[in-house]
């Protein structure tokens, strides 16, 4: 051993592991707070659903996102998965946001430039992505009902929002 070594692990290497994944942890809740305050503030569908997606390939990286309504144009959903194919890209991931009850509200496209899966750690940021468009989707259909929406698109969902996921692990 030298002076500088006493065989006891290095705390202060401790200490910087755990700031690292505080560091990881921290961007997502603030991103998350302020999809959540846009989502409480009734920010256009639009804007919150692309916000979701901007965090989610942020968070990710090397992806692209996109969240889609039911009522969205199949042809031009279509198109943009075949558009997707000739740039080279994948499908990282494709899922449903639904209702607790299973009722669909969305659908959530992602594309990576090389072929994978999302890995565990991911799922749970896709989850999270997932509910955070289904709560905004849920409110944007519940203020369509309170107005009476006769507005091509705003054809509301039924049934409860998932619950938020609590866990990072």
């Amino acid at each position: 051993m030298n002076e500088y070594d006493s065989g006891a692990p290095d705390r202060s290497q401790k200490r910087k592991a755990v700031d690292n994944s505080d560091d990881k942890i921290e961007p997502v809740l603030k991103h998350e707070e302020r999809l959540l305050q846009s989502i409480t503030n009734r920010a256009p569908i639009a804007k919150i659903l692309n916000e979701i997606c901007s965090a989610l390939d942020c968070q990710i990286g090397n992806v692209v996102s996109l969240i889609s309504l039911p009522e969205d144009d199949a042809e031009e959903l279509a198109a943009i998965a075949m558009n997707a194919a000739l740039f080279g890209l994948h499908t990282f991931c494709s899922e449903g946001v639904i209702t607790e009850n299973g009722d669909s509200l969305g659908f959530l496209e992602m594309y990576s430039g090389v072929p994978r899966s999302p890995s565990a750690g991911e799922v749970q940021f896709i989850e999270r992505a997932k509910c955070l468009a289904a709560i905004a989707i849920e409110r944007h259909n519940e203020a369509c009902r309170l107005a009476s929406c006769d507005v091509p698109g705003n054809r509301p969902a039924r049934g409860r929002v998932l619950e938020w996921p609590t866990s990072m692990n």
